[in-house]
């Protein structure tokens, strides 16, 4: 009875494993190019840091702090942004202040979410994916799932193997031969597992292993594209020390407990 269970665990274990190989070996290939011609990180601001550490969304978020310490926009701890200056400073500024509406707010939670999927912030994902320092998004994407397919098929293993024994005929030597014949499907799940953990899991990232390292080494008075115009009332290198803060962490970095539950709105 137990070796009906087994055939589905076996099954779901080794085209997990070799989806996950797969996505790997698309994966390596891609990131060769890169890895021949090292980019140096000359022109990567912010912007730039804050998409390789959050994605799209913490862009925005980063867009969205930054103007509201020049006063250009009001976040509320409610959920609400609401526009203090229509004026916007650059192309991306322009598109939230477009995003928000002619009534001049809306929902935080619905700004943050139109905007990341902009040409303008997408298109800050497609320059960093030309120089080898994002990962994109198709094999971002088709490793994550590759991942998950593959911790799914160790779960069902573990559970079949429960069942099996629930089943085996005790006395007869059953529970033992479960337990063996199992372990085939759990070793193979479980090591690819730790393999991709090398191999593969870097790629689950918006930035490839070069991103990672120039996140590693991001420090904010050597970042490229940094904000020029000083906000009233705050020294230049304290504000820069933030933004780069809410890049690579998010918006947990900010000191402001109102700021944060706005935006987490």
């Amino acid at each position: 009875m137990w070796l009906l269970l087994l055939v589905p665990a076996l099954l779901a274990a080794v085209l997990s494993c070799l989806r996950l190989v797969r996505a790997a070996a698309t994966a390596d290939s891609l990131a060769g190019p890169a890895r021949s011609h090292p980019v140096e990180p000359v022109g990567v601001g912010l912007y730039e840091t804050a998409y390789l550490a959050g994605g799209p969304v913490r862009v925005v978020e980063l867009a969205l702090v930054l103007m509201t310490g020049r006063g250009r926009l009001h976040l509320a701890h409610t959920g609400w942004t609401s526009v203090v200056d229509p004026h916007g400073r650059s192309r991306l500024e322009r598109a939230l202040i477009a995003a928000i509406g002619p009534e001049g707010q809306c929902r935080t939670g619905e700004l943050r979410d139109r905007l990341a999927s902009h040409p303008i912030v997408l298109e800050i994902g497609g320059r960093l994916v030309q120089a080898g320092l994002a990962t994109p998004r198709t094999v971002r994407e088709s490793t994550s799932l590759a991942v998950r397919q593959v911790r799914q098929a160790l779960l069902l293993s573990v559970a079949l193997l429960g069942a099996a024994l629930a089943v085996a005929a005790p006395g007869t030597g059953d529970a033992g031969s479960a337990v063996a014949w199992f372990s085939l499907p759990i070793i193979l799940t479980s090591g690819t597992l730790l393999m991709a953990r090398v191999d593969v899991h870097p790629y689950t990232r918006w930035a490839t292993p070069a991103g990672q390292e120039l996140l590693t080494a991001a420090r904010l008075p050597h970042q490229a594209g940094a904000p020029d115009e000083p906000p009233p009332g705050l020294p230049d290198a304290a504000e820069r020390e933030l933004l780069t803060a809410v890049a690579v962490v998010g918006p947990a970095a900010l000191p402001d407990a109102r700021l944060r539950a706005a935006l987490r709105n």
